[in-house]
C-alpha cells in the first residue's frame, strides 16, 4: 500500500480565517523497504500577501516568518495558488498518475489530525481540488497509541511517540519532520 503523509503549520485553528504557512509531505510505500532518509519529500513554505493569525500561532512558527523575510535558500518557498499543482508534479515524478481522464492525483493522506484539521486547511486552498483529491481513508497514527481504558481523548503526536518508545519525543512543529514522525509511528504498525 501507498500512502502520504502530509502535515501543515499554518497561522491559527481556523480553516476559513487563517492559513497555510508550511506543508510537507513524505511518500511511503508498505510494500518496500525504503529507508526512511531515502523516501521522497516534499516542503514548501507558503507566501500570503498578508498573514492572518493567532498570537501562538505565529510565535511557534517565527522561523517561517524568519525564512520569508530574509529567504536563505534552504526552503522552496511558493505562492498559495502555486503548491498544489507542485504538489501533483512531485507525487507524478514519483510513480503517481492522474485519474483516468482526469487532471487530479488521488491519494491515501496519513497525519496526526489531519482528517480534522489539516484536511479544512487544504479544501481552502486555490486550485486545490483541481490537481489533489484525498481518499476518505484517512489514516491517523494515534488510534495505534489510544489507551481506550484511561484516555478521554486521541493522544498527541508527543504522546503517540513516546507510547511508541521512541528515545526522541520533540515535536519540531516543522511540517516534513512531523510528517515523517508519522511515517515512523505507522511503520512500528507493518513492521512487525
Amino acid at each position: 500500500m501507498r500512502y502520504v503523509s502530509i502535515d501543515l503549520e499554518t497561522t491559527g485553528t481556523n480553516p476559513s480565517r487563517h492559513q497555510i504557512i508550511e506543508f510537507g509531505a513524505i511518500i511511503e510505500n508498505t510494500n518496500k523497504n525504503t529507508e526512511l532518509e531515502n523516501l521522497p519529500r516534499f516542503k514548501r513554505i507558503v507566501k500570503h500577501p498578508e498573514y492572518y493569525g493567532q498570537a501562538f500561532a505565529l510565535n511557534l512558527n517565527a522561523r517561517i516568518f524568519a525564512e520569508l523575510v530574509q529567504p536563505t535558500g534552504a526552503v522552496t518557498i511558493c505562492e498559495a495558488h502555486e503548491l498544489a499543482e507542485q504538489f501533483k508534479d512531485f507525487l507524478i515524478n514519483n510513480g503517481y498518475h492522474p485519474d483516468e481522464d482526469k487532471n487530479y492525483v488521488r491519494v491515501i493522506a496519513a497525519g496526526k489530525n489531519f482528517a480534522a484539521f489539516d484536511l479544512a486547511f487544504l479544501k481552502q486552498l486555490p486550485n486545490w481540488r483541481d490537481h489533489i483529491r484525498i481518499s476518505q481513508q484517512i489514516l491517523d497514527p494515534a488510534v495505534f497509541y489510544l489507551n481506550f481504558k484511561e484516555d478521554e481523548r486521541m493522544p498527541s503526536l508527543e504522546e503517540c511517540k513516546k507510547r511508541a518508545g521512541f528515545t526522541d519525543t520533540t515535536v519540531t512543529h516543522d511540517a516534513l519532520d512531523d510528517a515523517l514522525d508519522v511515517v515512523r509511528l505507522l511503520r512500528q504498525q507493518y513492521e512487525r
